[in-house]
């Protein structure tokens, strides 16, 4: 088992303000006041580009999976142009192509960046460390089931696996099954049961027994 994955759920990356400062910290702290100094930017654009980043997350790709499962409409879109689907709920996707993949019983699909770590930063905001280790990069093309089963995700073996890598033009977002018993629920209940993980493929939606 790798150290990489084998601790489910994966904790929160820590911020970079709760650790010291470092010399590239510091480095950019002094080149950013420079620019500020002269005029090339300034300070409200610099606030406008913290708040983007700031809302960045996977309560972005949360919002699409459940209008997905709830909005068979917004589901037909986003298997024929994800990008477009992103953006027709106000999402702004900064890569050229976004592929919607959704998982069923015949089909679960899982995704990996193989060269680095290619990864719908918007949609799921930063990506956890086992996503970027080389573990996990090519242990989950080897064998995907046995990574799967490392987080806990058994699958029958006649659910097929696919396994999708990333480049840099392309991402993936995954629809994983709608747990059963929510035939009635909202939107925004629905997004409450999908995960980052579960955007990756590594993980189901979280049952409703959670909420």
């Amino acid at each position: 088992m790798h150290d990489h994955i084998h601790h489910h759920p994966h904790p929160n990356q820590p911020d970079e303000e709760d650790g010291p400062f470092t010399e590239y910290r510091l480095l950019e702290m002094a080149l950013r006041e420079l620019l500020i100094e002269k005029e090339v930017i300034t300070q409200a654009e610099l606030h406008k580009t913290y708040q983007m980043m700031d809302d960045r997350g996977p309560h972005n790709g949360a919002r699409m999976v459940a209008k997905a499962w709830s909005d068979p409409v917004y589901l037909d879109l986003m298997r024929r142009d994800a990008t477009e689907a992103a953006k027709s709920i106000g999402l702004e996707p900064t890569w050229l192509n976004l592929i919607a993949l959704e998982n069923t019983d015949a089909v679960h699909n899982v995704v990996v960046c193989t060269l680095c770590s290619c990864y719908p930063w918007p949609l799921l905001g930063l990506p956890p460390d086992w996503y970027k280790s080389r573990a996990y990069r090519s242990d989950v093309v080897q064998n995907p089931r046995k990574v799967l089963a490392e987080f806990g995700t058994i699958l029958p073996e006649t659910t097929e696996v696919r396994v999708h890598d990333s480049s840099a033009d392309m991402r993936y977002l995954v629809v994983p099954k709608r747990p059963e018993g929510t035939e009635n629920w909202s939107e925004e209940n629905l997004a409450k049961l999908v995960t980052r993980d579960s955007m990756i493929g590594v993980v189901p939606a979280l049952a409703i027994e959670t909420l």
